[in-house]
């Protein structure tokens, strides 16, 4: 290797090195510290709750940010459903975030909770409270944490359905929604109770219930879609499908 070439790689190390140092140097002093939190996309409660999860990370330099444990300490709140961030050098940490969208109210015997779309419960609630959401009734035997996922066959399968329904268009309101022996029941205003059997293949079921919907006599009392290639509707609820 010729001088020259000597001298330029050692050029290229010295300013490689120089810089990680600066990089290191900026990660461990307040050159670069988070001043300020900015929330977009969240209603103004849920803004201020990330804010507050978020209140140890002021001072802290965003050069050294772990982008991951702050994704998972933001979508631990239950009412957050996903975020994103950015580094806005010098001093501001944006953030988006994405919140729980709120399906039906939970009950369960004489207790209430607020549930999303995905079947998360976001928080208790007093019974009788947020009248205009549908109602989703589980068993005692289920377990219920503010936070939690409900499993597809104690209310989360429902909520899912609600959540599906929410922005379908579906030609009745759902007054109520049970889910009981894994299987999932609606409850429309009109009267009719939707079956829906096991909570899957919710998109497909709905599909089938919001096209027969509408068809339906007024005598008809049920609608069975829990096989969608066979819906079954008749007067008698007890009837199975």
């Amino acid at each position: 290797m010729s001088g020259k070439r000597r001298a330029r790689l050692a050029c290229a190390l010295a300013l490689a090195a120089a810089g990680a140092g600066a990089y290191a140097l900026a990660g461990e002093t307040s050159v670069f510290a988070v001043e300020s939190i900015e929330v977009r996309g969240a209603p103004p409660l849920v803004a201020a709750e990330v804010r507050v999860a978020l209140a140890s990370y002021r001072g802290r330099s965003l050069v050294g940010l772990d982008g991951g444990a702050l994704q998972r300490r933001v979508e631990a709140l239950p009412t957050v459903f996903a975020v994103s961030y950015d580094r806005s050098f010098p001093h501001t940490l944006r953030l988006v975030v994405r919140a729980e969208r709120a399906a039906a109210v939970l009950r369960q015997r004489n207790a209430a909770w607020l549930v999303s779309a995905r079947g998360r419960v976001i928080k208790p609630l007093r019974p009788g409270t947020l009248r205009d959401l549908p109602r989703i009734w589980i068993p005692a035997s289920v377990t219920v944490t503010r936070g939690g996922t409900l499993p597809l066959t104690g209310g989360g399968g429902a909520a899912r359905a609600l959540g599906r329904l929410a922005r379908s268009g579906f030609p009745d309101r759902v007054d109520s929604a049970t889910a009981t022996h894994g299987e999932v029941v609606l409850q429309l205003r009109s009267g009719l109770a939707v079956r829906l059997g096991r909570p899957v293949d919710l998109a497909l079921k709905l599909a089938v219930a919001q096209e027969l919907v509408p068809r339906l006599g007024a005598g008809e009392r049920y609608l069975d879609v829990s096989v969608p290639g066979r819906p079954v509707a008749g007067g008698d609820p007890k009837v199975s499908g």
